[in-house]
Order: C-alpha cells, then sequence, then structure tokens
C-alpha cells in the first residue's frame, strides 16, 4: 500500500453480534425489502444453519457492507448484499460476493442464485456487470406457512 491509500476493508465473518449495524445498514439501503423473517431470531438461526457462510466488511470497527449467504445442499443462495452509499464503487460489494462463492464451493455447491427485486435497476446492473444472468425460464411463487398475515417483503 503507498502513502496516502487507505487500508481496504477487511472481510470477515457475519456474527450474530454484527446485527444491529447490519439491520441498519439494510434498512438504509435502497433496494432491500425486509420482513419478519430478518428479525435478530431469525438471522440467528440462519447462520447457526449456515454457518461461517454470511459476511461483513469492516473498516475501523465499521461495517460497510453485508450479504447473507447460505444452502439448501443443492444450491446456494445470496440475500440483502448491500455497501453503504458512501463506500460503493470500491470493490466491497464483488469482494462480499465472491468470498461468498468461495464458501459455498468449499461446501460443494456448484450453483448460486439471488433474488432481486424488478425495480432495483443499480441492483440488477451490479448483478449483470458480475455475470449473473436472469432467470426469464422461471417464476417465484412463494406461499405464507406462518400464523397471522404475512407482510408484503417477506
Amino acid at each position: 500500500m503507498r502513502s496516502g491509500e487507505s487500508k481496504p476493508a477487511d472481510i470477515r465473518a457475519l456474527l450474530i453480534e454484527d446485527y444491529d449495524a447490519v439491520i441498519e445498514l439494510w434498512q438504509n439501503t435502497e433496494g432491500i425489502g425486509l420482513s419478519e423473517a430478518d428479525s435478530r431470531e431469525n438471522i440467528r438461526r440462519f447462520l447457526a444453519r449456515n454457518p461461517y457462510l454470511s459476511s461483513v466488511a469492516e473498516k475501523d470497527g465499521e461495517i460497510l457492507g453485508a450479504v447473507l449467504c447460505g444452502h439448501d445442499s443443492r444450491r446456494g443462495y445470496l440475500h440483502h448484499l448491500a455497501v453503504r452509499s458512501d463506500q460503493r464503487l470500491q470493490g466491497i460489494g464483488k469482494r462480499l460476493v465472491n468470498i461468498s462463492l468461495q464458501n459455498l464451493k468449499a461446501e460443494g455447491i456448484d450453483k448460486c442464485h439471488i433474488f432481486v427485486f424488478r425495480d432495483n435497476g443499480k441492483g440488477i446492473a451490479f448483478w449483470a456487470q458480475n455475470d449473473w444472468e436472469a432467470r426469464l425460464d422461471l417464476t417465484i411463487m412463494s406461499r405464507y406457512t406462518g400464523d397471522g398475515s404475512p407482510s408484503p417483503a417477506g
């Protein structure tokens, strides 16, 4: 690193202790839909089921980016990739995605899916620029299995 250059953010495993900072990042990121599925308890369960697959980008004790990564033993899934708006275009998102894909590969997972809202143009552009392809042959369908009323985003 040359004099005057700042140190890049460190990428490390997302821990439940990061929840408050990460949920705030997601809440402040356009294009991310949150629901009850993103409660502290549900994220804790997700992380326990998929240990060390989800990541954060951290610099000087601040969370600059985050991604949830998991799998069902057949396919990998990335959720809620976010980079703080003042930290974008520095490669943080790409680094988070690449470490997620490496982690999935180490688990024997050879394909990964993402879910992007149709009106999230910036998100779609990011994924397309990073060699992800839209699947026009599929439609996602959901059914609520819980009690009460589901949230529209969940």
